[in-house]
């Protein structure tokens, strides 16, 4: 019997990677998420652009989230098709105000380097960004890149 699945069907894959909250484990999220995303034959360019995205909200959760304190970042990524999702997970101190913190050139830290740019690239970058955040407890960013295809915004 042949059966072809329908995209409700179609189950997610998943996985989940959880490492200390220390700049040089940015890079070790990006290879392995690029990794996990490669059985769905991404162009070289969709694996740049979801890399560039988790570098940001990663960077996030260390900067912002933990005040580059101690704590732990999870990442939790699942594809299906030619979709991937991807969260970045703090328990960090939260986003006393989500809107404010992804207009472009808005930095919650005061007097540092930082440019404010983060969420402004991940939404370039991927096709979907959702930011849920509760102050004291933490923050998620989810975000969700559709491969084969570009959305103009």
């Amino acid at each position: 019997m042949n059966h072809i699945e329908t995209e409700k069907e179609q189950k997610w894959e998943g996985m989940k990677l959880e490492f200390e909250s220390h700049s040089y484990n940015e890079g070790f999220a990006r290879v392995v998420v690029a990794a996990f995303m490669a059985r769905m034959d991404p162009t070289v360019e969709e694996v740049d652009d979801v890399k560039t995205a988790i570098s940001e909200a990663v960077t996030n959760a260390i900067i912002h989230g933990y005040q580059n304190g101690e704590g732990i970042v999870v990442i939790q990524a699942k594809r299906r098709e030619r979709t991937i999702q991807v969260s970045i997970h703090d328990d960090g101190v939260g986003i006393k105000n989500i809107t404010q913190a992804m207009e472009p050139l808005y930095s919650g830290l005061k007097g540092g380097e930082r440019s404010g740019m983060g969420f402004s690239f991940m939404e370039a970058f991927m096709d979907e960004v959702n930011v849920e955040s509760e102050l004291g407890k933490g923050t998620t960013v989810t975000m969700t890149k559709h491969l084969g295809h570009t959305i103009y915004k």
